[in-house]
Formats: structure tokens, sequence, C-alpha cells
């Protein structure tokens, strides 16, 4: 469990699909999240993206250098010449046939590419804490996105371990991130409660029921505690991926037609569509054949200016920026109910209004798919919704009107709770941490 120097603090490590944070928990007991620096003030959410870029040293040779979290998207934002994002990872841990992926000639496991984050993670906590890391409780996902069977979910978790131990930790355990969650809720409480943790990520969606309070903290959590768990292989990712395809690509001609041999077909083939919907995908098409499939397609398109807006925005890879617009989108409508997308680039200005009808109506399928998880969890529990005191739900789309419905629905408005939507899962591994090392 590491050496006896680092044991009186216990760790949390939430390495999310999207952001990612950590806590600990001092020797007075007091929970401390780490803050990372951010334009020139600080963050606690530390984005989980790498940024790899080329230069030549003092010799000529052409060296790389990686940067990770909001260093790396502050560097790619004023970089002219733009090297590799890469974000998302932690959604390809299920898949044996990612293995890795080639940056600048070189081969990257996926493991080692997910190591560099926890590194730098580990290193600025290690600095603001001014103590050694090298244990930690980390956060899974119920189920991890893509993974179909158990083999695949002990995959998942064989891999992330292996890139712990690549960062330096010496040992970690794993907790499902909704329980974590949890025990962030347990900390306020003065009584005992039946609870339902809906945590959203960027990738997945999990959802726990468990037994809560001071006499279970007391006498020590059982497995008899924990319900069941439940979890859906999407959440925010999704959601902004239907706004890009619904309101974003017609803007760009995914619905264009171009004339061919006198017939009419589309203008832009629908895979260069789907790479704007994950913004990190778009420096994939800043290539010579895909620059060729657009100008060709821009001289026989019946809206080449559509062509041409797709253009500027490859070339000048806005992807991020564009992605930017889709959650400030995305945070209007979960206050009012009727919004403007802009986004400014590329010699582009648009501004087409949006109602929340629409927006929730494009993600009808991740709302049931939700729901079903939901209802799957409360019937494996057997357990009626009536008898759940609170639903505490954390992450970011926890905040759309549509995920809280589903729970108002089944449980009252009044039984929701929320808070800390972004950390609440680090803090709650920090506690989880510390009541493994009382146990120890």
């Amino acid at each position: 469990m590491g050496t006896d120097e680092d044991r009186h603090i216990a760790v949390g490590f939430d390495f999310g699909t999207t952001n990612s944070s950590v806590a600990v928990v001092d020797e007075v007991g007091e929970v401390q999240l780490a803050s990372f620096p951010l334009a020139g003030t600080t963050t606690q959410s530390f984005r989980s993206v790498l940024y790899f870029e080329q230069y030549k040293n003092s010799e000529g040779l052409k060296r790389t250098h990686s940067l990770a979290g909001p260093a790396a998207i502050e560097h790619y934002l004023q970089t002219d010449e733009k090297g590799r994002l890469v974000q998302s990872l932690k959604s390809h841990l299920s898949s044996r046939t990612l293995t890795g992926t080639e940056v600048f000639g070189r081969r990257y496991k996926l493991e080692e590419l997910v190591s560099r984050m926890l590194s730098d993670l580990r290193k600025h906590a290690a600095h603001q804490f001014k103590q050694p890391v090298r244990t930690a409780m980390v956060g899974r996902p119920v189920r991890f996105v893509g993974a179909e069977t158990d083999e695949d979910q002990e995959f998942a978790v064989s891999r992330l371990r292996a890139a712990f131990a690549l960062a330096g930790f010496e040992h970690v355990d794993f907790e499902m991130e909704p329980v974590a969650a949890a025990y962030t809720y347990e900390a306020t409480l003065d009584h005992e409660e039946l609870i339902l943790i809906g945590d959203f990520g960027g990738g997945t969606s999990d959802f726990s029921l468990l037994r809560v309070g001071p006499e279970v903290r007391h006498r020590g959590r059982t497995p008899a505690d924990l319900l069941g768990n439940s979890g859906v292989g999407l959440a925010g990712d999704a959601f902004d991926a239907r706004i890009i395809r619904k309101l974003v690509s017609p803007a760009l001609g995914s619905d264009s037609e171009a004339r061919s041999l006198n017939k009419l077909l589309p203008a832009v083939p629908a895979w260069i569509y789907a790479n704007l919907e994950r913004w990190h995908y778009l420096s994939f098409l800043r290539t010579n054949n895909v620059r060729e499939i657009l100008k060709s397609a821009r001289i026989r398109a019946l809206e080449p200016e559509k062509i041409e807006a797709l253009i500027a925005i490859v070339d000048e890879d806005l992807g991020y920026q564009l992605h930017q617009s889709v959650q400030e989108l995305k945070f209007e409508l979960s206050r009012v109910e009727d919004a403007e997308f802009r986004f400014r680039g590329g010699g582009m200005d648009l501004r087409i209004p949006v109602t929340r009808a629409k927006f929730e109506s494009w993600i009808k399928e991740e709302l049931e798919a939700t729901e079903g998880a939901v209802d799957t969890l409360l019937r494996s529990s057997r357990i009626d919704p009536r008898a759940v005191d609170r639903v505490f739900l954390t992450g970011g789309s926890s905040f759309v009107p549509a995920v809280r419905r589903i729970f108002e629905s089944r449980f009252g408005a009044s039984r929701i709770r929320g808070g800390n939507e972004f950390t609440s899962v680090a803090h709650g591994l920090a506690l989880r941490a510390a009541e493994r090392l009382r146990q120890a």
C-alpha cells in the first residue's frame, strides 16, 4: 500500500473522459481538491487531453514534446502550426482493437498515453500538497464505453491499472464512480437514507442504489449496503455530437448535393462530418487527401459556399472553438427555453436559433437509454421508487432539464439533490481512500 511516509494522506483520483480531478484527505480529516493553473487563474477540473508538438533542438534535430490538461489546451490554441491533440482516451480502454496510435512517426500504446496525463496529475497533486503521491483510490464507471462482457470490463480495468503503474503509482484500488459520489453526499447527512446516485460523465452515465448515513459509517460499509449498479456508455459527449450533427453539419454542407454524370449525389462523404462530432478528430482531416476531396466537392456542389465554410473549419483546425460554442448552447438551453447557437471563425458567422424542445428531440435516443438504465436498476434491486429517500445527481449533463425530468418523474423534484457536479467523485474517492486506510 505504498511507503510509510505517504500512508497518512488518502488520495482520490477521478480520471474522466472529459475532465479529471484529484482530492486528498489530510491529517485532520479535511478534503482538499488539487488546483491547476489556467489562463492566469486556477481550476479544479483538469481537461483529460494530451497535446503533442514537434520542435528542433539546438542541433537541428526534431524532438517531440507533450503537454497535458489545461496547459495542453492553452498551448494548442496559441500555436499557429497545430500539433496533435488527443482526448477521450478513457472511452477506448475496453477496445481490444485500439492498442495505441502513431504521433509524429512514433507508436504510443494507449496505456502510455493515459499514463502521461496521470503522471502530470500526480505531480501537480504532490507539489500542491507537499506529499509524495504513490497510492490512490481510483474511480471507474459501472460500465466502460464499448464493454459488452465482464471480460471487456476487466480488460479495461487492467489497462487503467497498467497506466497508473506507468505514471509512478505503486498501488491503486478501484471504486465505482457513483459509489464515490455517494460518499460525498453521505458526508452531509446526520441520518440514514436510501439514495440513488446518478453520475453523468463525458462518456458514461452510471447509477447506483445504496444505503448511507452515520450509522453505516460507524459500523463500516458492507456489500449489502450497495443494492445495485447500472450504467450506459453515453453521456455529455453524445449530446454534443447530436448538436453538431443536427445543427452545425447542415450549415457546412452535410445535406448538400453535387452534380456527377447527370446525377445528384452527396457533395461530401459522410465520414468527414462524423469527424466533426468529436472536436479532437478534426485534426485528422488536415491531410492532402481530404483537402483534395473537399476542393473537388466545392467545384461540383450546388451550395459551394457551405463546402467553402467546411474547408475553412478544417484548414484552420477550429474544432475546439466549434465545440466550445456547442457547450455554450447546451448551457443556455439548460437555463432558458430558447437560445442561439453562435460561432464565428474561418470567415463564418453562424447565428442559429434553437429551442430546448428541438434539442431534446435530437437526444431522444440517449434519454431513452438513460431511462432504461434507471428502470433496470430499480427492477433488478426490487426497489420501489417511493422507497428512495434522495437522488443525488452529479456531472455536467445532470444540469440538462430533460435528464432531470427522468428522475423527477420517478422520484419527485423535492427528492433531487446536486452539488459539486464536477468534483464530487474525486471528493468521495478521497473519503473512500481514508476509510480504506483506517481499515488497513
